[in-house]
This record gives C-alpha cells, sequence and structure tokens, in this order.
C-alpha cells in the first residue's frame, strides 16, 4: 500500500527567493562575463580608434613631409640664383663701358657667390699628382717629370662640396720615349 505523502519528509523544494537563489550564481556569472565582454568591447574601440588617429597623423606628416622636399628641389637653387643677380648687373654694366676694372669687380662678385654657394675651384698646380676623380687629362706630353704629373692646366674643374661638377681639364706628363739615348746610339735601331 502507498505511503501516504509527508512533506516534511522530502524536504524544503524550491520556493520564492530559493528559486531565484538556485538560478543566482549562473546568473550572476552571465552578468559578469557580460560585463567582461562589454569592458574588452570598449578597450578595443578606443584602441581602434587611438590607432586611426595615429595613422591619420603619421599620414598627415608624410604628405607635410613630401611637399617640403618637393618645395626644397623645386627652389633649392633660389639662394645661388639670387647671389648670381648682382653679378650680371655688374658684367652687363662693364660690358657696355668696355671699363676692364668692371670686369675684375664682376669677377670677384663671382667668385663669392660661388663660395657662399659652397662650390670650390678644382685647378691643380704645375707639377701636381693628377687625381683622375678631380681632373680629366685632356693631352699627354714628355716631360722630365714623373709620369702623371699635371703639367699644365686648361680649365678650372668646380666642385660643390665633395661632389665634382666639372673635373679640371689638364695636360699631363708621360715618359721621354728616348730616355737618355742620342738620335744614333747603339739601342736605336736606326743606326743599324
Amino acid at each position: 500500500m502507498p505511503e501516504p505523502f509527508d512533506p516534511a519528509m522530502t524536504g524544503p523544494g524550491p520556493t520564492g527567493s530559493d528559486a531565484a537563489t538556485a538560478a543566482g550564481p549562473a546568473s550572476a556569472e552571465e552578468k559578469t562575463l557580460d560585463r567582461l565582454l562589454a569592458e574588452a568591447q570598449a578597450r578595443i574601440d578606443e584602441q581602434k580608434d587611438a590607432w586611426l588617429r595615429a595613422k591619420a597623423d603619421a599620414d598627415n606628416a608624410r604628405k607635410r613631409a613630401q611637399a617640403e622636399v618637393a618645395a626644397a628641389h623645386k627652389f633649392a637653387v633660389e639662394r645661388f640664383a639670387e647671389s648670381l643677380l648682382p653679378v650680371m648687373d655688374s658684367l652687363e654694366a662693364a660690358l657696355q663701358s668696355k671699363d676692364v676694372s668692371g670686369i675684375e669687380i664682376t669677377s670677384r662678385q663671382l667668385k663669392t657667390a660661388l663660395e657662399k654657394a659652397s662650390i670650390q675651384e678644382i685647378s691643380p698646380a704645375p707639377g701636381g699628382r693628377f687625381d683622375p676623380h678631380r681632373h680629366q687629362a685632356m693631352a699627354a706630353v714628355e716631360s722630365p717629370a714623373e709620369p702623371n704629373t699635371v703639367v699644365s692646366v686648361m680649365l678650372k674643374g668646380y666642385a660643390l662640396h665633395d661632389r665634382v661638377l666639372r673635373p679640371a681639364l689638364v695636360t699631363v706628363s708621360k715618359a721621354l720615349e728616348n730616355k737618355g739615348l742620342g738620335p744614333i746610339s747603339d739601342g736605336n735601331p736606326a743606326s743599324n
């Protein structure tokens, strides 16, 4: 025979607030995870925004630098050109008056303008060593001097800082072909 139902025997069942407590740990854990997820998403959004701003700043800086470089290339010779204008004025005045002293003054002005632009003359002294990086040999002449020695300068060269704009055009020495031999000697085949 079945026993009658006794609620005291089964123990208290989930009722009212007890039911919320039973579901509470899972619900609280879900709220914590949702909050953590929202915080993480907010940090990601902040970092993405900061990255986009940094990228835009870098792009703007690059564009500014490109514009400055383009302007520098375009107007690089402006200062040099301005220093040559008085030289041109003096040269034109000297040509009109045919005054030699005016031409000398113009030459000094031009040299000063070149010096201000860091342009140096390349003009080796006769007897100096030939430098293929700064000189161009236009002729070789027999000379008692050591071979590859500058004999004369045909045209001065110029350098901008360390870069050669135009090498000096020079004549260099070469060895004598009949060293110590007369026109007719034992070493000369023409004497046989």
